[in-house]
């Protein structure tokens, strides 16, 4: 039986209306608001977005003109390791995450959406060879119920997406975020806990059936920098139920363990304290990992079940290679070779935090850090498929006040030297970059106060200049392999147990770095 709910304009609703043991009916109802006329039910396909509705999916849809697109869809190019277009053409994702200055910290990207502010940005970032942006979707405008899409947020990114189309400029939304609020139904434990989880689930069908026939849309991002927690009551009960599957028997896990009264039910968390090759520790490292499997597979499969064709990828935190770790609670368990077979391509972020926030004092920790750098993307690299670094940047043209102010002023100069090594340095290993801001941000409390191509103002940085200059290179790059050869490979086991171990690792890289590159390697800047 169906059961229907009046809901107020502007809003898609799911309504469940019947399971069984192998599948779930789903249906969507849309409410018009004012602004776009009374819902159309029983759309045919034709004016619905992206043809279609999915199997076991009825829309009843709130119609929205979309242009036909000027731009071929992106895919993942035959080499496996790379992107191009439908016409076989190279593809070199190359840009910036997009947010406006003066738009408040963190940045309130669609509670102050400026349609002409942002027409006039896209215009810049074309004359910079921007040919892609991340841009962050928010639970405060997408997503302030669970199964219920705003319409009003809708209807600013499709005029976001019509501009950036008109612009020649990819887009990459990435999941819902905070950065305009946490609605009360989202648990603490964002990753474990399956309330929120299929919530995101729903959220995915929904948002890629709306816009899978949208070329002008480079990949899915699921979330920026997801990290699994360390202890929460969901992962508690998750942790029992893990342990059992893996040990079947209680004599296994005492055995195991060497912990004679153990039992599934008292097995404790660990510290999260260095304990080198603790397999206690190892263990719930382990877990923590199947974790980030399941929330990213999740999610994936939901968009996949509507858009086959659809890239979708997550957007790793630099931890999530636990080559530097203040503990090894500060893994974050999204293990890139686990990670790899549920994405179509990796991204991973990098900041300059060997021995300490950069601060452009010489020669031997710029270049500490860009090796550290190399390493990172190396492992994220290692599964063998193509590799943005999605997020990288840092200050130039002012004196930073994040750290209480205590890092010293630093040169536009300095800062396009330091970002032109980071494409240099990896080269061969990613195949797309995405530099941390368009503009400097005065309000912000961390790095992003100046890590734009542009300042506050609009004036065009240096780092802004040497980033065109690069862009122009990057249309329809193909750079020399530099995967994983002779450098040496970061034993998992040993770092996610003991940061001294990514001490002696990072060491062990800088001496292969400080080598002359070899024809397949990446030259070092």
């Amino acid at each position: 039986m169906l059961f229907s709910k009046r809901l107020k304009p502007g809003s898609w609703r799911l309504i469940s209306i019947g399971t069984t043991s192998c599948s779930v009916a789903l249906f969507l109802i849309g409410f018009g608001c004012s602004s776009v006329g009374p819902a159309k039910i029983g759309a045919p396909p034709e004016e619905m977005p992206g043809g279609e509705p999915p199997e076991g999916l009825a829309l009843f849809h709130v119609p929205f003109r979309i242009g036909k697109t000027s731009l071929p869809r992106i895919s993942v190019a035959a080499d496996g390791r790379s992107f191009e277009t439908a016409g076989s053409k190279p593809f070199v994702p190359f840009g910036v995450t997009y947010f406006r200055a003066g738009t408040g910290w963190a940045p309130q990207v669609w509670k102050q959406f400026d349609a002409e502010a942002t027409r006039r940005d896209f215009a810049l970032m074309k004359e910079l060879g921007v040919n892609c942006v991340r841009v962050f979707l928010s639970y405060g405008s997408f997503y302030r119920k669970p199964g219920e899409l705003d319409n009003a947020g809708l209807a600013k990114f499709d005029q976001f997406l019509s501009i950036a189309e008109q612009a020649g400029i990819y887009v990459q939304p990435t999941g819902p975020d905070l950065w305009e609020g946490q609605p009360e139904w989202l648990a603490a434990d964002r990753i474990a806990d399956e309330n929120s989880l299929n919530a995101l689930e729903h959220f995915w069908r929904f948002f890629a059936t709306r816009y899978r026939s949208r070329n002008v849309i480079f990949a899915y991002e699921l979330l920026n920098e997801p990290e699994v927690g360390w202890d929460s009551e969901t992962m508690r009960a998750k942790w029992r139920r893990w342990l059992e599957r893996k040990y079947i028997s209680i004599d296994a896990l005492r055995s195991a363990w060497d912990q004679g009264g153990i039992s599934f039910e008292t097995a404790a968390i660990p510290a999260g304290t260095n304990a080198p090759g603790n397999l206690v520790l190892l263990d719930y490292q382990e877990f923590r990992e199947s974790l980030a499997d399941d929330w990213t597979a999740r999610q994936a499969g939901a968009i996949r079940s509507v858009d086959r064709n659809a890239l979708v990828t997550v957007g790793l935190i630099q931890w999530s290679v636990p080559a530097l770790l203040a503990s090894p609670k500060h893994y974050s368990a999204f293990r890139p070779a686990r990670q790899a077979s549920f994405l179509n391509f990796l991204e991973i972020h990098f900041y300059p935090f060997e021995h300490g926030p950069y601060e452009y004092r010489d020669d031997e920790s710029e270049t500490r850090n860009l090796s550290y750098l190399q390493s990172v993307v190396r492992e994220a690299s290692r599964p063998g498929k193509p590799v943005v670094l999605a997020e990288f940047g840092w200050y130039g043209g002012g004196k930073p006040r994040f750290d209480e102010s205590r890092h010293p002023e630093a040169t536009e100069e300095q800062q396009a030297r330091w970002c032109r090594n980071v494409i240099f340095a990896t080269r061969g290993l990613a195949c797309g970059w995405l530099n941390w801001g368009l503009y400097d941000q005065p309000d912000a409390t961390d790095v992003s106060e100046f890590t734009g191509l542009l300042t506050s103002e609009g004036r065009v940085k240096a780092w802004g200049k040497v980033f065109r200059e690069l862009g122009a290179e990057m249309e329809h790059a193909r750079f020399q392999d530099s995967r994983p050869g002779h450098e040496p490979a970061l034993d998992w086991a040993a770092c996610v147990t003991d940061t001294h171990a990514g001490t002696a690792f990072r060491e062990k890289y800088l001496q292969t770095y400080l080598q002359p590159a070899t024809p397949s390697g990446t030259k070092q800047p």
